[in-house]
């Protein structure tokens, strides 16, 4: 009779086969505008962050990024080609798809929690130089 075929678990370090709760893992966050991984998913991570204010135009010319409110309201400015701007309000249960390469600039007139889905190794700030928003990739809570 063959041996029985063997399966490897899904590595629980990847935030996988295991229950996340995201209100704690957002307990846990020390201040604004420091995202932190919390799962991955093939490339992609998903990021817990508080926001509080403005962030900083930016953009993210290889990737498609993804916001969900989970609490408060959030703001989303986006700039087209011409300059025109134009905003999507998203409150807590919404959720928005920026495309790639849209120039765009999140404000929360108070506190946001929120959830983030894009590629592993995105800068926060996008294709730009580093600056005082810029945090560093791939830190997890």
């Amino acid at each position: 009779m063959p041996a029985p075929i063997q399966t490897s678990p899904t590595p629980t370090h990847r935030g996988q086969s295991q229950s996340i709760d995201l209100r704690d893992k957002i307990a846990l966050l020390q201040g604004h505008w420091q995202p932190r991984v919390v799962a991955e998913m093939n490339d992609y991570q998903f990021k817990v962050v508080k926001i509080a204010g403005e962030f900083v135009w930016h953009q993210h010319s290889d990737t498609d990024e993804t916001f969900i409110v989970l609490d408060g309201e959030l703001r989303i400015d986006l700039r087209d080609a011409s300059g025109g701007t134009r905003s999507i309000n998203l409150q807590a249960g919404q959720m928005a798809v920026i495309p790639q390469g849209v120039e765009h600039k999140p404000f929360a007139q108070e506190e946001v929690q929120l959830l983030l889905i894009e590629p592993r190794g995105v800068a926060n700030t996008g294709d730009g130089e580093a600056g005082a928003r810029t945090v560093a990739n791939d830190l997890w809570i």
